[in-house]
């Protein structure tokens, strides 16, 4: 089965999705909470199998850069429909669903670069599903990052937009943030164990650079939370920790993988 037919379908559902509350959005009016988080899922299905037919070459496992890019959009948008059944997380759905549409086809219609498949054993699925679980949880993180400075100057521009006016108080949405982060670091730290114990030759397989940005980014993620915990770190403060955390984490995956498999190629 080729992975062109889930991919177009759940680029089209995640894009109806996005019309849809943006267009209540524009008139001012609540979407529906059923219809949109039904459309994620219809979406997320396709999207799903969709990166597993990209991804699963028997008895390996094949990850690209785009295809990487596909599975953790994915991610993010299921950690973010089971967060909407408890959680105000509707309104950032008209942000991320447009973000698993591009990923999605990205990873189908962009030529991959040059990658070396990894054998799919069970110690090194567990290290990849943590790490893509923990990229998961801060794309989200830096999404809410990003809004709530939005929200914060808006606000006290006393001009807020319609898309701002649906979303929840400043305080809910600052300690979501801080929800995101907190499961983000102790992923990330299961993550980095794992891959300790379970990465067998590091340098050979050009991981040094890699572990060292993630640990810094672990680093910075964990003095953010101390700060917030002991010094009441909120605001501008906690926006620019972890955009700095995210950037480090992202340079530490995405940015050897561009190289490796784009620039040193060619």
């Amino acid at each position: 089965m080729h992975a062109l037919l889930p991919t177009l379908l759940a680029a089209a559902l995640y894009l109806l999705a996005t019309l849809y509350q943006g267009s209540c959005l524009l008139r001012k009016q609540p979407s529906s909470k059923p219809l949109v988080l039904g459309a994620g899922i219809l979406a997320l299905l396709p999207h799903a199998l969709a990166v597993y037919l990209q991804l699963i070459l028997e008895p390996t496992l094949s990850l690209d850069f785009f295809d990487a890019s596909s599975l953790i959009s994915a991610t993010a948008i299921a950690l973010m429909l089971i967060g909407c059944l408890r959680m105000p997380l509707q309104p950032l759905l008209v942000l991320i669903y447009p973000l698993g549409a591009i990923t999605a086809l990205l990873a189908e219609f962009v030529p991959p670069g040059t990658v070396t498949p990894l054998d799919v054993s069970p110690k090194i699925v567990v290290h990849v599903l943590l790490s893509i679980i923990a990229y998961g949880l801060f794309t989200l993180a830096v999404l809410q990052s990003l809004l709530l400075l939005i929200q914060d100057r808006q606000l006290k521009n006393k001009h807020p937009s319609g898309l701002i006016r649906s979303f929840p108080p400043l305080q809910t949405m600052e300690s979501l943030l801080f929800g995101f982060l907190w499961a983000g670091w102790v992923v990330l730290s299961l993550s980095l164990i794992s891959g300790w114990f379970f990465v067998e030759d590091m340098f050979a397989q050009h991981l040094v650079h890699k572990t060292v940005l993630s640990c810094i980014a672990w680093v910075v993620f964990g003095i953010l939370l101390w700060g917030r915990n002991r010094l009441g770190w909120r605001g501008h403060r906690a926006i620019r920790w972890t955009l700095l955390g995210f950037i480090l984490l992202m340079l530490a995956y995405f940015g050897s993988k561009l190289v490796r498999e784009f620039i040193l190629h060619r």
